[in-house]
């Protein structure tokens, strides 16, 4: 899709059937995955452009991330270098710093929700987990490989599950 607006620039169309929404529990999610993206601008975290509906869809206008995904790099390499793995998790960790500075975590992070653009650099993207929270939540979700213990633990995690998460992705990234 092309934003006329804007130098007719490539960007991805994210379409979602309301009635979808309703019926799995997720008008919640959407909507902080919406107000995220509109709060949080940080190169490292997708960019949201601009939203739509009509009476069937809801639409999220974002910029197109044409590297793919890191997990399909994964696949592709096997292991990535030493100086390419520090420079996916400093990516990685400063656009975390930028949710952590409004209070948001982000809860689901691993390789599929990890983009590159075309340039090489990472992009953290799918904020349907991501949640404002200024102290602690008891929420548990996200992927269950990458839970933090805390949330297994029902003990209430804040933004240092995400944390957690950086230290199991690196070890998709270069495994010792």
């Amino acid at each position: 899709v092309t934003n006329p607006a804007e130098d007719n620039r490539p960007y991805a169309l994210k379409c979602m059937r309301k009635g979808q929404v309703v019926a799995l529990g997720q008008v919640e999610h959407v909507r902080n995955e919406k107000s995220l993206l509109e709060e949080c601008q940080h190169p490292f975290l997708l960019r949201l452009v601009s939203t739509y509906k009509d009476h069937t869809y809801l639409y999220m206008l974002l910029e197109l991330c044409q590297g793919g995904e890191l997990f399909s790099r994964l696949l592709e390499l096997k292991t990535l270098d030493e100086d390419t793995t520090r420079f996916y998790a400093g990516c990685i960790v400063l656009g975390l710093e930028a949710l952590h500075g409004k209070d948001n975590i982000y809860r689901d992070l691993k390789p599929e929700n990890i983009l590159l653009d075309a340039q090489g650099y990472v992009k953290i993207v799918d904020f349907g987990f991501a949640k404002k929270v200024p102290d602690r939540t008891y929420t548990t979700c996200g992927t269950p490989e990458y839970v933090s213990p805390e949330m297994l633990e029902h003990d209430g995690h804040n933004k240092a599950t995400d944390y957690w998460q950086v230290s199991l992705l690196r070890l998709h990234l270069r495994p010792c």
